[in-house]
């Protein structure tokens, strides 16, 4: 097995089976001389509001770029608090402490979604939105989180970084939220061969303000009606992301396709996977297990040749950057026993139905 490596990630074989469709495209843009802001952008833009069914979509620079953008439409600034989970990727608190704002962790589910109980433990008056994270490209209990906000006026943003295509009762993710945040870092299922992200809303106010923080602030070429920054997808990335675009149904279906051989053969006495919910489907960004010998399991697995991940290892409020939060160990104890049991299975669209049966077997071998 060793020298068959299954990989976690495989973007060259994703590169090499796309690469005689995808240079032309990128050769047409390089082509053009034009490399910001044009139909490509365009074109992205509105293929992505469609899929999704929101009025308007902003590409950026990229999923982080996106949550900034999104806290800045809503008015959030200094002094305000953001509710979100601590058991993310550390962009989901960074951009709340790089817009002035002070991030309040939640404690999470068995799941890894935000326990919207916790949420509700700590709204208080300098609470202006509430930030639930689809991680792993699972939307977590929305419609208890968006009762809470209703009931205490606030809104919500969507860290979707993982979830385009996931669904939550028949919507889509980046249609639940007032505003929604997606990367299309390499890694993700919508991905570029760079970085990038993009927002979608319904708000007309959010839409044209973010469109102009994205480029200066600028109106036209020679008025700049607020200070904005630079986040703009460049023409070349936003290409290959609607050559992909097409394909993102058929990836996520065969995403799933993996994640449902693993349901099969994992010998769930000893694995812990998240409950399989009726009125939901999860893109599956990640198909992250639960153990008790996690190191054991990742090296055993290494040594057979076959790749895995942490997603993550260090909780946000443990973090050396968040210690004048003043959090410490045992302040979300689920978040943290979490952290120390859970490893990320490759489950990306180049595996083979031959090559996830050989992980399930490895690791129910591991167990016996």
């Amino acid at each position: 097995m060793k020298n068959n490596i299954i990989p976690y990630v495989n973007l060259s074989s994703q590169y090499k089976n796309e690469r005689k469709e995808l240079l032309p495209i990128i050769d047409e843009v390089l082509s053009s001389g034009n490399y910001i802001l044009g139909e490509q952008v365009e074109k992205l833009e509105k293929n992505i509001a469609e899929y999704i069914g929101a009025k308007y979509c902003v590409t950026l620079n990229s999923g982080t770029d996106a949550l900034l953008l999104g806290l800045h439409g809503l008015g959030i600034g200094k002094g305000d608090e953001v509710i979100t989970q601590p058991n993310s990727f550390i962009a989901s608190a960074s951009v709340i402490a790089h817009i002035g704002a002070i991030p309040i962790f939640a404690d999470v589910l068995e799941d890894q979604s935000i326990d919207p109980k916790e949420i509700e433990k700590k709204i208080n008056k300098k609470t202006k939105a509430i930030m639930p994270v689809h991680l792993t490209g699972r939307v977590g209990e929305f419609d208890k989180i968006k009762d809470i906000a209703n009931s205490y006026n606030i809104p919500i943003i969507e860290d979707a970084a993982q979830s385009i295509g996931s669904t939550f009762k028949n919507v889509k993710s980046g249609l639940l939220g007032d505003v929604a945040c997606f990367s299309t870092h390499p890694l993700k299922n919508l991905n570029a061969m760079g970085d990038g992200g993009f927002l979608t809303t319904n708000s007309e106010e959010i839409h044209i303000q973010s469109k102009l923080y994205r480029n200066h602030g600028l109106e036209n070429r020679d008025k700049c009606v607020f200070w904005g920054s630079v986040s703009r997808l460049d023409e070349i990335q936003a290409a290959i992301l609607n050559f992909r675009f097409k394909k993102l149904d058929k990836l996520i279906s065969k995403r799933r396709k993996n994640a449902g051989i693993y349901y099969d053969m994992l010998d769930q006495n000893k694995v812990l996977l998240p409950k399989q919910r009726s009125y939901s489907e999860d893109s599956f960004h990640t198909f992250v297990i639960q153990i008790d010998d996690r190191e054991g399991l990742a090296s055993f697995l290494k040594k057979q040749g076959i790749g895995t991940s942490i997603h993550y290892p260090t909780p946000i409020h443990i973090q050396p950057c968040a210690k004048y939060l003043n959090y410490k160990l045992g302040d979300f104890p689920k978040t943290e026993y979490q952290s120390k049991r859970i490893l990320t299975l490759p489950v990306n669209q180049e595996l083979s139905f031959d090559e996830i049966k050989m992980v399930s077997t490895k690791v129910n071998e591991y167990f016996s």
